[in-house]
């Protein structure tokens, strides 16, 4: 695989020089035209030590323009990422469309490091590049170019250049014991990376091997795919759209299709919406539940057990109670409540997971989520702001982020509030009376009532693809609020109190039990 890139290649100074003063300006050209565009550029750098990946990350900073540049070197995780899922740090360091980023170091650099020093079997660290798949799959198919360079040199070249720069006074101390110990690995190196780049390698993820053993062919050869690759994608972008511009969003909606008719059963139809709780047998549960749930924190929060809660359902049926209902119970600095409205210029900047990922708590806190990134599956497939090919993958992606956090510890609860039409339009009516709540009801109220059918259908396709089994969905009756909200609190209790006696769902926030 890596035979091409140790012909010890080279680029005389003269026609590095020629070839460097029209490729500047080239990609300069193409940096101003990608910032309206509207995907991003991101670019990963790996490869064997010594092969010039800083360097030529330095390069590249010098020829672009630093204002839409991401340059992120990623070291040892500090105490903060730990608490988190492996990919928090990475995803909320993504650029946004319109921007180039470099990535040193990154999602590659641990499985790679894990699997050459043994601490992890080729069975793991094919799981890890299994997950690294999902996450490029997701950057690419949400419209970003991903590219990929593995800077190589043979063992040779590899020990010539390491030599070369510790004999050299103002370089030595770009070596260290490290890295010598990594060319002693050289073959299990040459291994796992012959394994990642076969396995993560996709046609719209594509691996680039450059031979790093001179500098000046290195940043060209670098510089040249880079512009290449930028240079395609924007006319691909341009000829989509001179396709597309006669599509109304009218004609995208009817695109759409239901995986089930109108009138046919669903998963919340088959909900018994008669079920009631007794006031006074409510008062006495609802003191109980919160005294067991402020215990059960307590313990979470000492033995860092990191709760997630996501609230769904229809408007006006008791979501913001349920949650009071919980807060109420906890301590203050134990938890965050995140609503989740539109999203703003710097998220839809973004993949529309990257502002979800970027709410995640420290461990043994809890973080509610008033609405989510479910809203990717429902209110955007029914009012038509994601195209059908856009939200029948997100089901796929909304899994594989979810397992991210199960895998880490995560205690992850999933509720559907569910009200039947005629308890809405009773809700809604009530809050025309009530001066404090009638800010609640708004036109975008009224006019998701108008398509109950569709978004039915959208729930139930939802709780189809996502409610698994490490991350089932809890649909909760609540035509009576205070049966909802006692089913909500014992449901959070009880998978509290196993986290809690486990250390988390599977092991404790990453940590091995």
């Amino acid at each position: 695989m890596f035979r091409t890139a140790e012909l010890n290649r080279t680029l005389a100074r003269d026609d590095y020089e020629r070839q460097v003063a029209v490729l500047r300006e080239e990609l300069l050209g193409l940096q101003s035209e990608l910032q309206r565009a509207d995907f991003p550029v991101v670019v990963v750098f790996a490869g064997v030590d010594a092969a010039g990946k800083s360097e030529t990350v330095n390069k590249l900073n010098e020829w672009l323009d630093t204002r839409w540049l991401t340059v992120r070197a990623f070291d040892r995780p500090s105490d903060e990422e730990l608490e988190r899922p492996f990919y928090w740090r990475f995803w909320r360091e993504l650029a946004p469309r319109g921007r180039i980023g470099l990535y040193l170091s990154a999602w590659y650099s641990q499985p790679i490091l894990d699997y050459v020093y043994g601490t992890a079997a080729a069975e793991r660290l094919d799981e890890h590049l299994e997950r690294i798949q999902n996450f490029e799959r997701a950057l690419a198919d949400d419209g970003a170019l991903v590219l990929k360079f593995w800077m190589h040199l043979s063992k040779d070249a590899q020990k010539k250049r390491l030599k070369k720069l510790e004999n050299d006074p103002l370089q030595a101390w770009r070596v260290t014991a490290r890295d010598w110990e990594h060319w002693r690995l050289y073959e299990r190196f040459i291994a796992a990376a012959e394994r990642t780049l076969l396995r993560t390698g996709t046609s719209a993820t594509p691996w680039k091997i450059v031979e790093g053993w001179d500098e000046r062919y290195r940043a060209v050869s670098v510089g040249v795919i880079l512009r290449d690759a930028i240079r395609r994608r924007l006319q691909e972008r341009r000829m989509l759209k001179a396709v597309t511009d006669g599509v109304t969003d009218d004609t995208l909606q009817l695109m759409v299709e239901r995986s089930m008719l109108p009138g046919q059963p669903t998963v919340l139809s088959a909900l018994d919406l008669g079920r009631t709780i007794d006031r006074d047998v409510y008062r006495e549960q609802l003191l109980q539940q919160q005294g067991r749930l402020n215990q059960l924190q307590r313990k979470a929060r000492a033995r860092g057990v990191t709760t997630l809660l996501v609230f769904e359902g229809w408007d006006a049926a008791g979501k913001g109670g349920a949650i009071r209902r919980v807060t109420a119970a906890i301590d203050a600095r134990d938890y965050q409540v995140v609503q989740i409205a539109k999203p703003s210029d710097e998220e839809l900047a973004h993949h529309y997971l990257w502002r979800f990922w970027r709410q995640l708590s420290r461990a043994g806190r809890m973080t509610i989520f008033d609405r989510s990134w479910y809203g990717r599956v429902l209110v955007e497939r029914v009012e038509g702001f994601a195209a059908p090919h856009e939200w029948r993958r997100a089901y796929a992606e909304i899994n594989d982020f979810e397992d991210h956090l199960i895998e880490h510890g995560i205690v992850l609860l999933k509720f559907w509030l569910h009200v039947s039409p005629e308890e809405q339009l009773r809700r809604f009516e009530e809050r025309r009376t009530i001066p404090y709540k009638a800010w609640k009801l708004t036109e975008e109220d009224w006019r998701n009532r108008d398509r109950w059918a569709d978004y039915e259908l959208a729930v139930n396709d939802m709780v189809e693809h996502t409610s698994t089994r490490r991350a089932p969905w809890v649909l909760v009756e609540s035509n009576d609020k205070n049966h909802a909200r006692i089913k909500v609190l014992k449901t959070l209790c009880d998978r509290l109190e196993k986290a809690v006696k486990n250390g988390g769902n599977d092991k404790p926030n990453g940590k091995t039990k």
